[in-house]
């Protein structure tokens, strides 16, 4: 029998308060205030390589006939949908903290009768979850937008069944090079630029530019995964090295 909610210590006044304070936060009012126009620049400014980037990424995940997955950082639910339509006998727990993304969520699962997604919202460092409870997690471009990136990876590892994958996709600055100096390009004057003519929220465009600068190198964010616990921890970068594909698996 699978436990979905986990007892953490909080009375549920303590709950209630931090559900507001996380709600409060102004990455989450970032978040929610883009929903509108997410996917379609995810699709534009990623040249629909984020279609692709999704599909390597649940194809790497090694998982049973009929697996209990938790897509964390759901957002707008595409790794989700992802996930059912390559594993359709999957079931997906989708925790997101934004209610607008998960809204645009569930409107996608309603025009495809898809009723093997489960969203949910939740904070990602106190999950509400028992231990034990995941055959497989993703999180696509989210663990960046996380303040206490370690208490995260804790509590993945806490959910997953032994044995359970974690898959985690995110930007990644090219190493070196040309490559790099272009990326910086786009990721500090145009990208910015893009945001505010369609969304009219540039601030989110900047904040994604700068947090992917600050995000740790693949080898740094290997070793952070096996400092939690991770096993068989491996990476490979995708399209010029501008994203890369991390998976740990839970001894």
């Amino acid at each position: 029998m699978v436990r979905l909610f986990h007892n953490n210590g909080m009375n549920e006044k303590e709950k209630t308060l931090t559900a507001e304070n996380l709600l409060g936060t102004r990455i989450e009012r970032m978040f929610s205030s883009i929903a509108p126009w997410y996917d379609f620049l995810n699709r534009g400014l990623s040249l629909r390589q984020d279609v692709y980037w999704r599909r390597a990424l649940v194809k790497g995940l090694q998982l049973p006939s009929e697996p209990f997955i938790l897509d964390l950082a759901a957002g707008t639910l595409d790794v989700s949908l992802e996930t059912v339509r390559q594993h359709p006998q999957a079931l997906v727990a989708a925790v997101d903290f934004s209610l607008p993304m998960l809204h645009r969520g569930r409107e996608k699962l309603a025009a495809q009768g898809q009723p093997r997604i489960l969203p949910i919202a939740a904070d990602a460092m106190a999950l509400p979850f028992a231990n034990d409870q995941f055959d497989g997690l993703t999180i696509a471009f989210g663990i960046r937008n996380l303040p206490d990136r370690g208490a995260v990876l804790q509590e993945i590892l806490r959910v997953l069944r032994p044995g359970g994958v974690a898959a985690i996709l995110e930007f990644i600055p090219p190493e070196v090079g040309w490559r790099l100096q272009l990326y910086r390009l786009y990721l500090n004057h145009l990208l910015p630029l893009i945001g505010r003519v369609f969304s009219r929220h540039a601030f989110a465009y900047r904040y994604l530019a700068e947090s992917i600068v600050h995000f740790p190198p693949a080898t740094a964010f290997c070793q952070e995964l096996q400092e939690v616990g991770f096993r068989q921890v491996r990476y490979r970068r995708l399209t010029f090295g501008v994203v890369c594909l991390f998976y740990g698996r839970k001894a």
